[in-house]
C-alpha cells in the first residue's frame, strides 16, 4: 500500500500494530492488549481524517495509484461479459479511451471510459488517460451505435485533461469534445455518468453529458486542474491547495451547486482501501438509474436531459 503524505499517522500506526503482531507471534509474550490498543487509536485516527479531507487531499486520493481505474470497473461489473471495441473509423484506436459492451445485472450497456495506466509501461500506452481526437470520436461511434440499438450507455470519467498536443489540434481537439457533447445532449438513449477519479476540463465533459451523472466521494469535477489555475493566477504551483479550495471541486461542492445527482460513498480511506464494496455501490447506482430512466419515452429523455443542462449556470440577485 502506497500512502499520502497526510496518510503518514496512519502508515506509523499500521507499522506498530504489524511489529506488534509479529511479536505476538514469534514469542511468548502476550501482547493482545497492545495490540488492541494500537487497533483503537488506528481506527480513531482514519475516522479523523478521512472524516476531515481538505479539498486539496480528495484530489490526492483521486490520483492514488492504487485506486481502481476504469477497467477495473468494467471487468469487474460485467463479470466476463464485456466485449471491448475499437478505433474511431477514421484515424486510429486511441488507448486512452475504452468502449465496448457488456452486462450489469443482466442488462446490457455500451461502456465507455477513460483508462490511465498502473505503472510506467501501461501510462505510456494509455497517454496518462488523456484522450486525442480520435479517442472522441470513437466514444461518439459507440453511442450512436448503441442509441441504433436502444442500449443504454454508461460513461466512466478519470482524466486529467484531453490530450494537449499539437497533433491533438491539428486533428481537430476541440471540434471533437463539442461535437460529443452536442450529440450526447440529444442522443436517444439513456446515459448515466460517473466520475471515478479526475474530472478534468473539456476532457471530461466530452463523455459527461448523461442523464444521470454521479460522482465517487473522493474524486473532483472542474473545468481545471488547482496546479493549472494556481499556475496561471499566482506563477506558481504552490498554492494549488488554495486553488482547489477556490475552485469548489469536489463531490460535495458540485452536489450542493446541482451539477451533479449524487454521490456514491467510498469506503474509510478511499475507494483502494475496499475494491468490492466500491464496486457494488457503483453497480447499485448504475441500475438504480437506469430502473428510473427506461420507463421515459424517447422524448421525454431528451426533453429532460436539455432542460437539465439549460438551467445549470442559472442564479438569481
Amino acid at each position: 500500500m502506497e500512502y499520502l503524505d497526510f496518510e503518514l499517522p496512519i502508515k506509523e500506526l499500521e507499522d506498530q500494530l504489524d511489529k506488534c503482531t509479529i511479536i505476538g507471534q514469534e514469542s511468548d509474550v502476550d501482547v493482545s492488549n497492545t495490540c488492541k490498543q494500537i487497533e483503537k487509536k488506528l481506527e480513531e485516527t482514519k475516522k479523523k481524517i478521512y472524516k476531515n479531507l481538505t479539498a486539496w487531499q480528495r484530489v490526492q486520493l483521486s490520483r492514488h495509484p492504487s485506486r481502481p481505474y476504469t477497467m477495473d470497473y468494467v471487468k469487474a461489473l460485467t463479470e466476463g461479459t464485456f466485449l471491448e471495441l475499437f478505433g474511431d473509423r477514421s484515424f486510429k484506436d486511441d488507448k486512452a479511451m475504452i468502449g465496448g459492451l457488456g452486462k450489469i445485472g443482466g442488462q446490457s450497456f455500451m461502456l465507455v471510459g477513460q483508462q490511465k495506466g498502473y505503472n510506467t509501461k501501461t501510462r505510456q500506452y494509455r497517454n496518462f488517460g488523456m484522450a486525442n481526437p480520435e479517442g472522441y470520436r470513437k466514444a461518439l461511434r459507440l453511442m450512436k451505435m448503441a442509441e441504433k440499438f436502444n442500449v443504454p450507455v454508461v460513461t466512466f470519467v478519470d482524466t486529467p485533461g484531453a490530450y494537449p498536443g499539437l497533433e491533438a489540434e491539428e486533428r481537430g481537439q476541440g471540434e471533437a469534445i463539442a461535437r460529443n457533447i452536442f450529440e450526447m445532449s440529444r442522443l436517444k438513449t439513456p446515459i448515466i455518468t460517473i466520475i471515478v477519479g479526475e474530472g478534468a476540463s473539456g476532457g471530461a465533459l466530452g463523455i459527461g453529458v448523461g442523464d444521470k451523472v454521479y460522482m465517487l466521494e473522493n474524486t473532483w469535477y472542474s473545468v481545471i486542474s488547482p496546479e493549472s489555475c494556481s499556475s496561471i493566477l499566482w506563477r506558481s504551483w504552490e498554492y494549488k491547495e488554495q486553488a482547489a479550495e477556490a475552485l469548489k471541486l469536489t463531490s460535495y461542492d458540485m452536489k450542493k451547486q446541482k451539477l451533479i445527482d449524487d454521490i456514491i460513498p467510498e469506503p474509510l480511506g478511499g475507494a483502494h482501501y475496499d475494491r468490492e464494496t466500491t464496486f457494488k455501490s457503483v453497480e447499485d447506482y448504475i441500475i438504480k438509474a437506469y430502473n428510473e430512466l427506461k420507463d421515459l419515452s424517447t422524448e421525454q429523455l431528451v426533453a429532460k436531459r436539455m432542460d437539465k443542462y439549460s438551467k445549470m449556470g442559472e442564479f438569481k440577485e
